[in-house]
């Protein structure tokens, strides 16, 4: 037979009360359940740890020796407890995020801003790193969750989508392609083209849109981030396809926005998880917020 907490705690209080009347009173039960909680501990330790022969209840050697024991299990068991219940209600712990960049730097900050206001006990860890990684981040346990377009190879993870992107042409103010209201892959082929490096999935979309046109394009620059993309443009350096996630950003720079077609190129972008079972309380909320 094993002991139990609840033994433990009736066991502690009748040893500091020495009264059976008193400890009940303490622990909202009554006596007879006190006295079989004490006994089914005593079966469990193996003996006797009150002596009944004297009219007032007093420890037995082996008794005294245990209570200090119970005691310090006791008050483990309710530090656990309560560390425990603290996470649940959302007053500790971290919420571990892995990124694409785009939405880092574009969506991310008000959402997790709002959250900080409801949870400011939470710990954020965030991670803005390209597609491939936030899904390495999360199937490594590194991140809880992470934010990004589809991956063609989901590796076992969940997707949950949040919503279509579509890649929009961006460019400097009184370009020529600034007059239409729309934009073909086809005319972005007429001019320099400030492209993301190869083997990015941003990359790969815009080489299959160009093929698709039926034009081929110049690249006269290429570069690991969406950012220093917008920033090339703005030096009038070429133009670009951006996913449409940056185009605040975009419009931070003053440079022009208008949408691509022939192809539409859209992407869904979403949530990357393990197991929606398997997640904390923060992200857990988080997740929710998003989904909202």
């Amino acid at each position: 037979m094993s002991a139990t907490i609840k033994q433990l705690r009736a066991f502690v209080t009748v040893a500091r009360s020495r009264s059976l009347a008193q400890a009940s009173a303490q622990l909202h039960t009554s006596q007879p359940a006190l006295s079989i909680a004490i006994r089914n501990l005593e079966d469990a330790t193996g003996g006797p740890l009150f002596s009944r022969e004297a009219r007032q209840l007093t420890l037995t050697p082996e008794g005294s020796e245990f209570l200090t024991r119970a005691e310090q299990l006791l008050h483990s068991w309710d530090q656990s407890l309560d560390a425990v219940q603290q996470a649940f209600r959302l007053e500790r712990g971290q919420l571990r995020l892995a990124v694409i960049p785009a939405y880092a730097l574009n969506q991310l900050p008000q959402l997790l801003a709002g959250f900080h206001r409801q949870h400011p006990q939470i710990n954020i860890l965030l991670e803005d790193v390209v597609m491939e990684r936030v899904t390495q981040a999360v199937q490594d346990g590194r991140a809880e969750l992470g934010i990004s377009f589809r991956p063609d190879d989901l590796g076992g993870l969940e997707f949950v989508p949040l919503h279509r992107d579509r890649f929009i042409a961006v460019m400097p103010p009184r370009h020529p392609l600034a007059d239409k209201a729309k934009v073909r892959w086809s005319d972005l082929a007429d001019f320099p083209f400030i492209a993301m490096n190869r083997g990015s999935a941003v990359r790969r979309w815009a080489d299959e849109a160009f093929q698709q046109s039926g034009k081929a394009v110049h690249y006269t620059c290429e570069a690991n981030q969406l950012s220093t993309i917008g920033q090339l443009v703005r030096t009038g350096m070429g133009i670009s396809a951006l996913p449409s996630l940056c185009e605040v950003q975009v419009q931070e720079y003053r440079l022009e926005c208008r949408p691509l077609s022939a192809p539409v190129v859209s992407q869904e972008v979403g949530v990357l998880l393990k197991s929606r079972g398997a997640l904390s309380a923060p992200a857990t909320a988080f997740l929710s917020a998003l989904a909202g």
